[in-house]
């Protein structure tokens, strides 16, 4: 196939542009590099099949071309890291909806298949005011006030999910929505407040681990692999089109039993230092203290379930920090 993926300079957008190559595919990747990397596709840039362009979704004229071109088209471009998304609040909204808006212009034009990348975000604080034991795909969103920046990324992202639900039900265009929870592994920063990647660098650094809030918040953790299993999975099939899955592993871990278990992998008992929201973030920070998912609709429409638990994770970014000298922002 022809593919083109946005973003695909990133965390994700890299290990699945590995992925397809792999498979045998042509791809094309767009990327700003706002928060990717061009040293992500080390393996593959030089690939006879694998084509890199520097540049902006909302390039218009473009996009145009590289979605003609194209058999399926992965979106993954956005802002990531709640760091990023506090420091940046206007490039936060304006790039969500920009690049989405001319993207399924364009594909809609085509009639090209397009996977959105959308997030647990948009739940919001569901688990704190409802009590259900996990996120389904059709629970309400809760989230707080506008005057809180917080919540911009979570409703912009619902915003891109309407649009392609849209397009799916006026025009009949082919989109699969996913909405990833916490995807962790090689290669992943914390320069945008990545947990994962941040804790092993701190243990490997000799500490201390530095936890935001009381550390008794709930998340659970799902290696890159397993999503882009999940996604490709998903793109190939016919049940998946005009419909919604969560992608996230169903086993709970508070943010203090990831730091214990980092000091466990990594061999380091480094101090836990606890550090609270306002100092991290600014006044007026809200956080959800449970996010786990519902995946048994993808496991009835396709099949998949995650095959490796939090100690492979921790396992594989513990050796991929050890062996990487330099600190990568995608």
């Amino acid at each position: 196939m022809k593919v083109l993926i946005t973003g695909g300079a990133g965390f994700i957008g890299s290990h699945l542009a590995v992925r397809l190559i792999a498979r045998g595919d042509e791809i094309e990747i767009l990327d700003d590099l706002s928060t990717g990397d061009i040293r992500n596709l080390g393996p593959i840039l030089s690939h006879e099949r694998c084509n890199v362009t520097v540049d902006t979704v909302c390039n218009r004229s473009l996009t145009e071309e590289r979605v003609r071109w194209a058999d399926q088209v992965y979106h993954l471009a956005a802002p990531v890291g709640v760091k990023y998304i506090m420091e940046h609040p206007v490039r936060t909204i304006l790039d969500n909806l920009r690049a989405v808006d001319v993207l399924f212009e364009m594909t809609n034009r085509f009639r090209t298949k397009v996977l959105l990348t959308s997030t647990s975000e948009v739940y919001g604080k569901n688990l704190d005011y409802l009590g259900a034991d996990a996120l389904g795909e059709e629970d309400y969103q809760i989230q707080g006030s506008t005057r809180n920046h917080r919540w911009a990324y979570a409703a912009t992202k619902s915003v891109d999910e309407f649009l392609g639900f849209a397009y799916s039900r006026e025009f009949g265009m082919p989109v699969v929505i996913v909405r990833l929870f916490n995807t962790v592994g090689p290669g992943q920063s914390g320069r945008y407040g990545m947990v994962v990647p941040t804790f092993v660098r701190q243990a490997l650094d000799g500490g201390p681990i530095t936890i935001y809030g009381s550390g008794e918040q709930t998340r659970s953790f799902l290696h890159v692999f397993d999503a882009i299993d999940a996604m490709v999975d998903l793109m190939d099939s016919p049940e998946a089109v005009g419909d919604v899955f969560n992608i996230g592993h169903g086993q709970p871990t508070t943010i203090r039993q990831l730091a214990e278990a980092v000091q466990e992998r990594t061999g380091s008992r480094v101090e836990l230092q606890f550090i609270d929201y306002e100092t991290a973030y600014g006044s007026g920070f809200e956080d959800m203290q449970r996010r786990i998912p519902d995946i048994s609709k993808i496991n009835r429409t396709i099949g998949w379930s995650p095959k490796r638990n939090l100690q492979d994770i921790l396992d594989d970014v513990i050796a991929a920090t050890r062996g990487d000298s330099g600190e990568r922002p995608g």
